[in-house]
């Protein structure tokens, strides 16, 4: 049985807190699948330059995730120590995302390797104190799933209205292709990033009753290296990453090259987190029926089975591809909803060896693990692609892209199974963190009573 929230937040709260995710989710998804092919199929650099600069600046991500969690966990002014870094992250944001989106050919890989190392500082500013003051708004375990979905639901209505617009500039204006998506949808995020931002940070209150971070950086480590349950899911969503990664990274080679569409791969997009968005609510009411880790798990197992189905897919067959990117649609609503309200859970395990809230530490660990996947998955799969002796365009073969779609199908289902199977012993389910909560509210009120 699951444990009920004293107090829930009101929806007021959880609005305000959601809009900040608008930006992140409209930019992430183009990032992934559309920069690389951009950059590489019509900006003229090759397929191997790309993924390496990729996987060469998410690893400058070693250093600043780190450090902003750890200066973020030991901020301290009067308005916050989780707010000021996102105020701070937005120009940084809109700087490199016009330079990103907007490039002016001819381009280098310089300038790719230059502008998204600014991007991903900013988003490092403004993605691990916004994710770690999720986990300080509520103790509780199904209250953090709320809070999740929440947050997930409405970036994810910002990611869909991104991809309604280029589909719609498609068919009424004939307005399409990768330059012209990334165009408007790069517009919007600019718009919407000093917005967004600044309503959450003007609407949401921080918590003042934090425990301090005082121990140092190493011994620090070691103590989160002994938190078992943060160890077994950060691996299980490291894999489920690396499985996403790949799916991005190809989705858009397999829609112009295997189906021989040009102009509808943002279509696809809208479908499939259109039911994201739709999956959402199932999944929160799913966790909460159940448990959280078992919910994830079966979205898994069930989404890699329907991406089989591309396995079925050739030239001309993009219409038939859309049902089934319906399904795994709504099956990947688990995704942005149960592993992030999974973490707030196992934090609670530090803050009782610890005795501190070190959430943003946390984050920090929990987002350079993503980013490493996220730069890793798509270095896989492009370096792969020069392997099975894929080239994009005209001069494809018929060897390279069985091998693309090899990659595109096989690729995702291996991280996710994996995920799953990782995932399916996860300790701490909603008895065991009632257990867990009523601990850390003594630590809580000792310290109160100490001071």
């Amino acid at each position: 049985m699951s444990n009920k929230p004293a107090d829930r937040l009101p929806r007021k709260t959880l609005f305000f807190y959601g809009l900040a995710d608008m930006p992140i989710q409209m930019a992430a998804i183009p990032v992934a699948a559309f920069i690389p092919n951009y950059y590489g199929a019509d900006l003229g650099l090759s397929l191997a330059a790309v993924a390496t600069v990729w996987l060469l600046t998410r690893m400058f991500d070693a250093v600043s995730d780190p450090l902003i969690g750890y200066l973020s966990d030991h901020t301290h002014t009067r308005f916050g120590r989780r707010r000021v870094w996102m105020a701070a992250a937005v120009p940084i944001l809109m700087l490199s995302i016009y330079k990103l989106f907007m490039p002016e050919p001819p381009v280098t890989t310089t300038y790719l390797f230059g502008w998204l190392i600014v991007l991903w500082t900013g988003w490092t500013m403004l993605f691990i104190p916004y994710y770690a003051w999720a986990a300080e708004l509520s103790p509780d375990y199904n209250e953090r799933t709320r809070i999740s979905g929440w947050r997930a639901w409405i970036g994810m209505a910002a990611n869909v209205t991104s991809k309604v617009v280029p589909v719609l500039a498609i068919f009424f204006f004939g307005f399409g292709g990768t330059r012209e998506t990334l165009l408007l949808i790069g517009i919007m995020t600019l718009v919407l990033l000093p917005l967004t931002v600044g309503l959450t940070v003007f609407n949401v209150p921080e918590r003042r009753d934090y425990l301090p971070t005082r121990i140092p950086i190493l011994p620090g480590l070691k103590i989160m290296w002994r938190n078992r349950p943060f160890k077994r899911l950060v691996l299980a969503f490291f894999v489920n990453q690396l499985g996403s990664a790949i799916s991005t990274a190809l989705v858009v080679f397999f829609i112009r090259d295997v189906l021989q569409d040009e102009q509808n791969s943002i279509l696809m997009l809208l479908v499939y987190y259109g039911f994201n968005l739709s999956g959402i609510p199932f999944w929160i009411w799913f966790a909460q029926a159940y448990s959280k880790h078992r919910a994830w798990c079966l979205g898994l197992f069930a989404f890699s089975a329907f991406q089989c189905g591309y396995l079925l897919l050739g030239a001309g067959d993009f219409y038939y591809m859309l049902p089934i990117t319906a399904c795994t649609g709504f099956l990947g609503g688990s995704f942005w909803v149960l592993p992030n309200a999974m973490k707030a859970d196992v934090i609670d395990v530090d803050t009782i060896e610890s005795g501190e809230d070190r959430a943003a530490w946390y984050f920090a660990v929990w987002s350079f693990t993503t980013k490493v996947a996220l730069s890793v998955g798509p270095w896989l799969a492009l370096t792969a692609l020069a392997v099975v002796g894929f080239e994009p365009g005209a001069n494809s073969t018929a060897e390279g892209l069985l091998g693309l779609k090899l990659l595109f199908v096989l690729g995702p289902v291996s991280g996710f199974v994996a995920a799953a199977l990782i995932a399916w012993g996860h300790p701490l389910t909603p008895e065991k963190h009632a257990q867990i909560r009523r601990q850390v509210e003594q630590i809580r009120n000792t310290r109160g009573s100490a001071g």
